[in-house]
């Protein structure tokens, strides 16, 4: 099905102005639970978008959902997923009981194909620790996509366009997962405490940014491309594939907000932005 017939035959989708596509660079699970800089402005993105325009569902694609295929929850109410270990009680103890979106996730199967229905998860730490600060009422429906972790970068970056009718239903896309991550790197600064970033990590955040800037979303599917910095700050695909996901869903020439910059801690960016 191309996409002038998925528009098309989006009839049970009410159709609205393209609602904004997020990237959040999630960073640790202690976010849920700690009050800083990077928390803050997301509560602050939470309130304008409540504000002015409010989603009728929000669709996450995470980090923390590899998959053989492409899967959506289907669930009435997702399971709030605690997928990490080590860290206080107080984090084990928060849920985000958001409802589902089940009927929409089944629109959504019925026009990509590639994307199949499933029960067999709920909302892992790269969404509701996320969703916790942007919509802490929970009380918009919730669904997450899986990343098929055996295509190519280029495969995630056009499979992102056929998601993009999603927007002009009200569906805010996000995006979670961060553009530098390599902890192994990054754990002798952690335990240190010192959040000074290596140089190679801001070199390639800096690239990235001038892509993104620049529109040249593709070129980001290429991180090595960005030189020596690339495969130190992209070890493994799974925390840089969701930002494909969000500038595959932006149309031509929208504008691109920066909402939060941060390389920290040796390898860790928490870099977030909003096209549209």
């Amino acid at each position: 099905m191309n996409l002038q017939s998925l528009h098309a035959t989006a009839s049970s989708f009410a159709k609205t102005a393209p609602m904004p596509v997020l990237f959040v660079g999630h960073g640790s699970p202690m976010n849920a639970i700690e009050d800083n800089p990077f928390t803050r402005k997301l509560r602050q993105v939470g309130e304008d978008l409540r504000r002015n325009r409010p989603p009728s569902a929000i669709l996450v694609v995470s980090a923390h959902w590899l998959t053989r295929g492409t899967f959506a929850t289907l669930n009435e109410r997702p399971e709030t997923i605690h997928d990490f270990g080590g860290f206080p009680q107080e984090l084990f103890d928060m849920q985000y009981p958001a409802p589902g979106a089940p009927a929409l996730v089944r629109d959504l199967i019925a026009q990509v194909p590639d994307v199949h229905g499933t029960n067999d998860w709920g909302l892992d730490h790269g969404t509701w620790t996320v969703l916790h600060h942007l919509f802490p009422a929970a009380d918009v429906p919730v669904f997450q996509l899986s990343i098929d972790a055996t295509k190519p970068l280029e495969w995630h970056f056009d499979f992102a366009g056929q998601l993009r009718f999603l927007r002009e239903r009200g569906v805010l896309i996000v995006g979670s997962g961060n553009v530098v991550h390599n902890l192994r790197q990054s754990v002798p600064r952690l335990m240190a405490g010192d959040a000074t970033p290596y140089d190679w990590a801001v070199e390639f955040d800096e690239w990235f940014k001038t892509h993104l800037l620049s529109g040249n979303y593709r070129a980001l599917t290429d991180y090595t491309k960005a030189g020596s910095s690339g495969p130190l700050a992209v070890p493994s695909l799974d925390h840089y594939l969701p930002t494909l996901y969000t500038v595959g869903l932006a149309g031509k020439n929208e504008p691109v907000q920066q909402l939060f910059e941060e390389v920290s801690y040796g390898g860790l960016g928490m870099r977030t932005f909003m096209v549209g």
